[in-house]
């Protein structure tokens, strides 16, 4: 048999205000070898996984037990396994099937659409030749689909909103997740956390290459490790390390600018003023004075 709680939400003109809006959200468990997927779910939603379908939303579908697959158009239609702490993401307009595979599965959804979903789609913070990610079992996550269900089902004033916001800290958790598990596995983690060490420890002299070097690496392996972690190149990174402990310098010691900028490994006050202006927005005298006002 097979257990399912969905919900298929109204949409009026007041909630596209916000850039984005839940359409609906559930979940379903289905058992060994029973048919899928149920057939009491609205037509626009129904389909056959033989001939898949197109939607005209985003969803967020993460499995949190069993296996099966999913299939896109973005994929070549090309069935690629997926199972338990595995999430996939649909697109408006996009063909795409999913199944459980014999031994069933458990599958939670949240549909949205809006402004703001097109535009991280546009911007590439979401793919659809990437729409399978691996954020693995969260307890966290299945909390806010549940949290999400609960909303949807009572509709309180202004529930919309709400929703939305669930939406949005499911996505940013599935992506996060996804991205950290796979620098654990690899062990970047370990990596990255050197580097900071490194970095902080010799924030008056390090250099891009002085970090490769010490590191025991490629300065171009280095540069690629680190740029995929922190979405920066070296050089950046330093650069806002340096700012980020100049903030700090600013605020608890009573050192003279020229005397931070020396600590920095700045040789120019007048450089490091501008670099500290451009990276902050003010000066470190105007950064200084509010937030000591403050």
């Amino acid at each position: 048999m097979s257990t399912n709680v969905s919900k298929y939400l109204l949409i009026n003109p007041n909630d596209m205000l916000w850039g984005l809006s839940v359409n609906c959200v559930g979940s379903q468990e289905i058992s060994p070898g029973q048919a899928y997927p149920p057939l009491n779910h609205p037509s626009q939603y129904r389909f056959n996984p033989r001939s898949g379908r197109v939607l005209d939303e985003f969803q967020i579908v993460y499995i949190t037990s069993g296996s099966g697959y999913f299939s896109s158009e973005a994929l070549g239609r090309k069935r690629v396994h997926v199972s338990q702490g595995d999430a996939f993401l649909l697109f408006p307009g996009e063909w795409h099937s999913y199944a459980p595979s014999k031994e069933g599965w458990k599958e939670f959804w949240i549909g949205y659409n809006g402004d703001l979903a097109h535009r991280w789609l546009q911007s590439g913070l979401i793919r659809k030749d990437a729409p399978i990610l691996t954020p693995g079992v969260s307890v966290e996550m299945v909390h806010l689909y549940q949290r999400a269900k609960e909303i949807a089902q009572t509709q309180k004033a202004g529930y919309q909103p709400l929703l939305t916001s669930i939406a949005f800290h499911l996505l940013c958790l599935v992506l996060y997740n996804a991205r950290n598990r796979s620098f654990d596995s690899d062990g970047s983690y370990d990596f990255i956390q050197k580097v900071r060490v490194e970095v902080s420890e010799h924030l008056d002299s390090v250099t891009p290459e002085s970090l490769a070097k010490s590191l025991c690496i490629s300065y171009s392996k280095f540069r690629k490790l680190l740029k995929q972690y922190t979405g920066i190149a070296p050089g950046q990174y330093i650069q806002q390390m340096r700012m980020s402990r100049a903030q700090d310098l600013l605020i608890r010691s009573d050192k003279q600018i020229k005397e931070i900028a020396w600590e920095l490994g700045y040789d120019n006050p007048d450089y490091f003023v501008t670099v500290f202006r451009t990276v902050v927005g003010m000066t470190p005298t105007a950064y200084r004075n509010k937030n000591q006002q403050e």
